[in-house]
């Protein structure tokens, strides 16, 4: 079951949405909101999987509350401007729906959800989705060779590619993980099992790269490689 929240000012809107969602198996609409620093809040206290999102809105607008959200979530924005959309899509929308919209138009963007989160699910040991740079990026977890928090973001360190930076909680990270593949031993690091070449003195070594083992990670860490 996808979990999801509206944003609309209009009450007429989110009855529709709320109505759509309804008949929709998939879809479980959590909450409703129109007002953009209500959802805003909320989504910093419990992350949802998409959100239907309006442009127009006083105070805050639809797209910058979007640039503000630092866990992964989807977008589905709505507007009755159509000239919103090439921003829209600039940051990586799912879709973009413009009002007054049909009920089958609605159901082919919330179909487009259902397939990516089947597909994330389905192949999650071998990649994961992180939104860096208001985008969608693809990484290989075989890819990773670790995982660095630097106060609200975090660096993704690949293998001979660019590190990507992303808006997003370590807590959120490590559950997009597999846990058989990648263990937190600090409250700044997560590194993949396999590539842990020896543990001494709380200091893994990766590599060319010393990484410190915390003390409320140690016992954990001590389970995996049998110390």
């Amino acid at each position: 079951m996808i979990k999801a929240i509206a944003i609309d000012d209009e009450p007429i809107a989110l009855k529709v949405i709320e109505n759509f969602c309804h008949e929709i198996e998939t879809i479980s609409l959590e909450k409703t909101f129109s007002n953009a620093e209500d959802g805003l809040k909320h989504l910093k206290k419990f992350p949802t999987d998409i959100i239907f999102l309006d442009i127009e809105m006083p105070n805050l607008n639809g797209i910058d509350l979007y640039k503000q959200i630092k866990q992964n979530t989807l977008v589905i924005f709505i507007t009755s401007r159509a000239d919103y959309a090439v921003e829209g899509f600039n940051l990586n929308a799912l879709d973009y729906l413009l009002k007054p919209f049909t009920f089958e138009r609605f159901k082919q963007a919330t179909d487009k959800a259902q397939e990516y989160f089947s597909s994330n699910i389905n192949s999650k040991s071998q990649h994961i989705f992180v939104r860096a740079d208001y985008s969608l990026q693809k990484i290989m977890l075989d890819d990773i060779t670790y995982i660095e928090a630097l106060d609200d973001y975090l660096k993704i360190n690949l293998y001979q590619q660019k590190t990507i930076v992303a808006r997003m909680t370590m807590k959120a990270m490590f559950e997009k993980l597999p846990s058989s593949e990648f263990i937190r031993v600090h409250r700044s690091f997560i590194v993949p099992i396999k590539k842990v070449e020896s543990l001494r003195n709380k200091t893994l070594l990766l590599g060319d790269k010393k990484i410190p083992v915390g003390n409320s990670y140690e016992s954990e860490v001590m389970k995996y490689f049998n110390e």
